[in-house]
């Protein structure tokens, strides 16, 4: 164990390190020599000097204290009666004023006159706390705010653990809050209202600068029509206002510091109201506007003035049937467009393209005078799509279409209003080369020339599409040209062959809703056409029924036996008749209750001889259109004549 000599003493700056050799001796064993170096480095002692020392009293070196980090406040250099320390009064509690060491040293003791003091403080009734760290700290509850100017005084004892001591003094000026005083930005003022004001509704609002403020009337002492409130300062009605001049006067103050205070003159004139409802020009408002104007367009400006003379606090509103709605807009005085006016729109159809609307003007408010001004907009149509071809516009017609038949409709569309209001021109015009026409006004393609499948299996056609009452402008038409393909349908030239030509069957009645016969096998042209089969005689009763080749017989109650001959039609085409083969089939029905021969076996015969060609001619006449009118008219005029002659017969 190495120790300091008794009455040593060690100094850093003349001597900071000592080198000792350390020398072990053990009896029978090598001495051993090690050394030791010491270290003196300078050390922190009591020192107590400068603004904090009144008496410097001092067993050791001397030091002094320091203001707290924080207060916010400069510190003023050395003072015969200790140091000094300025607050603002609004301080937070328990904040640190003042620290005596600024790193105390280990063993130090702080004593003042605080609960945490060994000995008393001069001034017994002092807020301030001394903390053994060497802290002054604020009161716990804060410094008394309705007092100007405080000053406390603290003097304070520093002890280390070695008895070394120094005595100091502090001094605490609490100063005025750094924030403005009371005052009215103006301190006069006029204020205009309208009679009719309603009790408890505010009329107005003062307003002053300054902190904790609160607001009283002055005068008059026991005001009659106005009251304030204390903290917001809004003046309130007592009771719905007439006509009249009131003078008030309003004093701000600082409600923790009474004497901080200001004062203002409110002057409050109720004037009468003008029942006259605000007058605009136009009264009425009709325009026509394009589709296509760009939302946010100014369709009108209202020049409206109030009676009373306010034009600043008119007010413009809307007011829109549902179908209107949305679309138009008030910015002010100014009637806007708000969306896209579509006149191609069902909606817009429905109403007729016209939208009306009412512009509200309103002034005044207990009760408000209002102006309506109607407006009436009417969209016209602008021409702004191009007509659309259809998709696959391809039909297929029989070659031996008669003149007029019609082959399919070209339907274009346009997204105009009115819809597909289209034109249809073929161009080229009906020729050999293309023996069809087109209606005008439907897209109806007819057959208007003969058909020959050998010479021509196919037609291009080129049709223009040309838009109609699209537009204001006549002149404004879109047009496009559509590819239309028309292809032609063989017809067998060779009546069918039916085998057998003639057959005789027989049968037997049964239940059910219809019996089977027989299948005709017929076989028509090489390339598959195909055929269509009728009953053409022998039916007269409509026993027999033909689908398609088969024929059903239809059960009834039939008493005794019956020999049916029925004459079949096979032809080509259901459309045209060319050539056609008649089968001739003869057909023995037996009741079911009567007996049959042995054999039920039907017999089939088939008739050898030469082919027939059976031409059947049907004339139909169709009149036309004119013809029929003008019969229809003469047989009026001809019964007008009779009816006359017999009223001239009856009245002789």
């Amino acid at each position: 164990q190495v120790t300091l000599r008794a009455g040593a003493q060690l100094d850093a700056n003349q001597v900071n390190q000592y080198n000792v050799t350390l020398r072990a001796t053990c009896p029978g064993e090598d001495v051993v020599e090690k050394p030791l170096f010491v270290r003196v480095t300078a050390g922190q002692v009591l020192r107590c000097d400068g603004p904090f020392t009144s008496a410097g009293r001092s067993r050791g070196a001397g030091g002094g204290g320091r203001g707290a980090a924080g207060t916010g406040l400069p510190r003023p250099l050395c003072a015969t009666e200790g140091d000094v320390v300025w607050v603002l009064v609004d301080v937070a509690p328990r904040t640190p004023l003042y620290a005596v060491l600024p790193q105390p040293l280990g063993g130090l003791t702080v004593s003042g006159g605080c609960p945490h003091a060994r000995s008393p403080l001069r001034n017994h009734d002092t807020p301030l706390t001394l903390t053994r760290q060497g802290l002054v700290l604020a009161p716990a509850d804060g410094f008394d705010r309705s007092e100007d100017n405080q000053t406390f005084r603290l003097e304070i004892e520093v002890t280390d653990r070695l008895g070394h001591n120094c005595s100091g003094a502090v001094r605490v000026e609490v100063l005025p809050p750094r924030r403005p005083r009371v005052t009215f930005p103006e301190l006069q003022r006029a204020v205009t209202v309208l009679e009719g004001v309603g009790p408890l509704e505010v009329v107005t609002q003062v307003h002053a600068s300054g902190d904790n403020v609160r607001y009283t009337i002055l005068a008059p002492m026991a005001p009659a029509l106005f009251t304030i409130d204390e903290v917001t300062g809004e003046i309130r009605s007592t009771r719905r206002l007439e006509v009249a001049h009131v003078r008030l006067l309003i004093r701000a103050y600082n409600a923790l510091r009474p004497a901080d205070q200001a004062t203002a003159t409110l002057n409050i004139t109720v004037q009468g109201r003008d029942r006259r409802a605000p007058s605009c020009v136009p009264a009425i408002f009709v325009s026509q506007v394009p589709e296509t104007v760009s939302p946010g367009s100014t369709l009108v400006t209202l020049r409206c003035t109030d009676p009373a003379g306010d034009e600043g606090s008119l007010r413009y509103s809307l007011e829109e049937p549902l179908a209107s709605r949305f679309l138009f807009r008030m910015e002010g005085p100014q009637l806007q467009v708000n969306t896209t006016l579509d006149y191609d729109s069902a909606a817009a159809a429905a109403v007729g393209f016209q939208f009306s609307v009412t512009i509200v003007v309103t002034a005044g408010e207990q009760p408000p005078r209002s102006t309506y001004v109607p407006v009436l907009v009417t969209v016209t149509p602008i021409n702004e799509f191009t007509p659309t071809c259809p998709n696959g516009a391809t039909f297929t017609v029989l070659e031996t279409a008669p003149f007029g038949s019609p082959v399919g409709r070209v339907a274009g569309t346009d997204r105009d209003y009115p819809p597909d209001s289209l034109e249809y021109s073929l161009e080229g015009g009906p020729g050999p080369s293309q023996p069809f026409s087109i209606d005008t006004h439907t897209g109806e393609l007819r057959v208007v020339g003969p058909l020959d499948s050998q010479r021509q299996r196919s037609y291009r056609l080129v049709v223009r599409l040309r838009d109609t009452h699209n537009d204001l402008n006549p002149a404004k038409r879109w047009s496009r040209l559509c590819d239309v393909a028309v292809r032609l349908q063989a017809v067998p030239d060779q009546a069918p062959l039916c085998t057998p030509e003639v057959q005789e069957l027989s049968i037997t009645a049964g239940l059910g809703s219809r019996q089977p016969v027989t299948r005709l096998v017929c076989q028509g042209s090489p390339d598959g056409a195909t055929l269509a089969y009728t009953i053409t005689g022998g039916n007269e009763d409509g026993r027999f029924r033909l689908e398609g080749n088969t024929l059903f017989y239809i059960p009834d109650d039939l008493a005794e036996p019956h020999t049916y001959v029925l004459l079949v039609e096979v032809w080509g085409s259901p459309s045209a008749r060319r050539r056609s083969t008649v089968v001739a089939l003869v057909v023995h029905v037996t009741p079911r209750s009567t007996p049959v021969p042995p054999s039920t076996t039907a017999r089939r015969t088939t008739r050898r001889r030469e082919p027939r060609v059976i031409t059947r001619t049907e004339a139909v006449w169709h009149p036309p259109a004119w013809f029929v009118a003008v019969l229809t008219v003469s047989g009026m005029l001809l019964l007008a004549a009779l009816g006359c002659v017999a009223r001239n017969l009856l009245y002789r």
